[in-house]
């Protein structure tokens, strides 16, 4: 990955963007939280040590919530320039602080216009279903579904739900955030080994959007609704209790994907001013 080589901020920071990966079982999601313990909190206070300072922040593309892992989520933070060593050297010394359920992949100085979040151009997701008998191996990185599926099925009804649309029906309202997001992949497909994988994208994700698109279309599967029934639930915009949202565990972020070098700047200013325009925050 080739990075510009501007990495020093006024008051002599540097910006460094990582890809980290983290077992979510035992975290109460990516945030930090009071008396919770989060992927965050247990990553600021390592780097934090490292570099010997207060408090490093880290932000991240995505916050997964409680129970959701990840293999490539992207981060950046920022440290005094004169505490940056080897790249290589920095994440080893990170991990070493850091608990075994979540490890630094990488680590590079990147240009001060990189934003983990903000210069994002889209999230993805995967998740893993299996069918028959319960698998212990399988418990806190799969849904087991007790009922037959009809892949096609939830793959054609998927397809209606793509595009830019208010996903209000399948999240949880934050105050002061939008609903609104574009949709641009929503795949199932069946595995050789028999396991389902759906792959999920959008420009941005709202608070359990992933989860209850999946938990919608898993309903579709299994005969208790059709396709006409999700086109009608997200033009109703009010999520309804009774309709199921997959669990946490099959749930991994799986990648982001960032405009050229050249182009971050100007990919933040136009998130900010969809951000804007929606009344909300991505």
């Amino acid at each position: 990955m080739s990075e510009p080589s501007d990495a020093v901020m006024p008051g002599g920071l540097s910006r460094i963007r990582g890809t980290v990966a983290y077992d979510g079982k035992d975290f109460s999601g990516w945030g930090m939280q009071p008396d919770a313990r989060t992927v965050q909190g247990v990553m600021e206070e390592a780097i934090s040590t490292v570099m010997r300072v207060p408090r490093v922040v880290v932000q991240s593309a995505g916050r997964t919530d409680a129970g959701v892992h990840a293999r490539g989520q992207v981060i950046h933070f920022d440290i005094p320039s004169d505490r940056v060593i080897d790249m290589v050297d920095m994440a080893y010394k990170i991990n070493a602080l850091l608990p075994q359920d979540v490890s630094i992949l990488e680590l590079e100085e990147t240009s001060t216009d990189f934003d983990a979040r903000f210069s994002a151009l889209s999230r993805s997701y995967v998740y893993l279903i299996y069918r028959g008998v319960r698998n212990p191996l399988l418990r806190d990185w799969a849904h087991r579904s007790w009922l037959p599926l009809d892949v096609a099925a939830m793959q054609a009804a998927s397809q209606q739900l793509l595009g830019l649309h208010d996903f209000a029906a399948f999240c949880k309202k934050r105050e002061g955030s939008t609903t609104i997001r574009t949709l641009m992949g929503f795949d199932w497909t069946e595995q050789a080994d028999g396991m389902i994988r759906v792959d999920v994208q959008a420009d941005a994700f709202c608070y359990s959007m992933v989860r209850a698109l999946v938990g919608a279309v898993l309903s579709i599967g299994e005969g208790k609704n059709d396709a006409d029934w999700l086109v009608d639930y997200l033009e109703g915009k009010q999520r309804r209790p009774e309709v199921f949202a997959a669990p946490a565990c099959g749930l991994t972020f799986d990648s982001v994907e960032y405009p050229p070098p050249s182009e971050y700047a100007t990919r933040i200013k136009e998130t900010l001013r969809m951000r804007e325009e929606d009344d909300g925050t991505y």
